[in-house]
């Protein structure tokens, strides 16, 4: 192993490990504060479903002859840059983000009391519910393809786990909007962990970077134009992190106890019409 192959291990357990540790703040917080006042379900039930799409993705293109096989053909014989540690990261990132959604549909279980935003708003349902058929839609299609087509220029189940990482890639680009907006119209960041976004940030630099290694090493960066949805997360991510930073670092400094006290208060009451959606 030279150091180029060390350091791209190095870097996937490196991500792994920040983007694991960036879904403990929230949930955590909310216990500290018995309450999920100032944050809303938005972003862990979108959360939920994303990870569950990307650990079908990841196990599928690191394990499954036939994806491999079919992503070998339309990508030059170049394997899946796909490593162990994403599925493991996916796993512990689809049952943390389960368990922090319970945290908002059955808050009595965690002894909190119910605060607003702990139901999902139409819009986000809509996506959702649009994403699974839209995986529905391209199975059917598949299943309607001659057994006997090129999997190479043919519909393929290679794309219906394309479709899936799209779910994953399309959820990356909105889930944090509902909470940036929350965040403007109450003007504070509180109840909302500004140390998922660190990490969330650090972590996607690494993945960027270890990509990047990858497709060098191998010589081509189909590396990178054929796992789009992994190149594209770590870009999208960070971003939305710059923005949060922005927010709670600049625009909505806490100022004070009594300021915080006023925000607390504001937050517990909420407003449901205020949402997306």
């Amino acid at each position: 192993m030279n150091f180029l192959e060390f350091l791209s291990v190095a870097f996937g357990w490196l991500y792994t490990l920040s983007w694991s540790l960036s879904f403990y703040p929230q949930p955590w917080l909310n216990i500290r504060r018995k309450s999920t006042s100032g944050t809303t379900v938005d972003f862990p039930f979108l959360n939920t479903l994303g990870f569950l799409a990307y650990l079908i993705y990841t196990s599928a293109l690191y394990s499954s002859p036939v994806i491999r096989y079919q992503y070998a053909l339309r990508n030059n014989d170049h394997t899946p840059t796909v490593a162990f540690n994403d599925i493991v990261f996916a796993a512990h990132a689809f049952v943390i983000c389960a368990v922090l959604t319970t945290q908002y549909f059955i808050p009595s279980a965690w002894g909190f009391d119910r605060a607003p935003g702990t139901r999902p708003s139409q819009l986000i349902w809509g996506i959702a519910t649009g994403s699974v058929f839209g995986v529905l839609a391209i199975i059917f299609v598949v299943l309607g393809t001659p057994p006997d087509a090129d999997p190479k220029t043919a519909w393929a189940w290679l794309d219906v786990i394309y479709a899936i990482s799209y779910v994953k890639l399309l959820i990356t680009l909105v889930k944090y909007a509902p909470q940036l907006v929350h965040n403007w119209r109450n003007r504070s960041t509180k109840g909302w962990s500004i140390w998922q976004i660190l990490l969330d940030f650090s972590g996607g630099i690494l993945s960027i970077a270890q990509q990047g290694i990858d497709s060098w090493l191998q010589g081509d960066w189909s590396g990178i134009t054929g796992n789009p949805v992994k190149f594209l997360l770590g870009n999208a991510s960070m971003l939305y992190d710059l923005l949060f930073m922005g927010q709670h670092y600049v625009l909505f400094r806490d100022s004070g106890p009594a300021k915080n006290g006023e925000r607390d208060s504001l937050l517990e009451r909420g407003e449901e019409d205020e949402r997306l959606g």
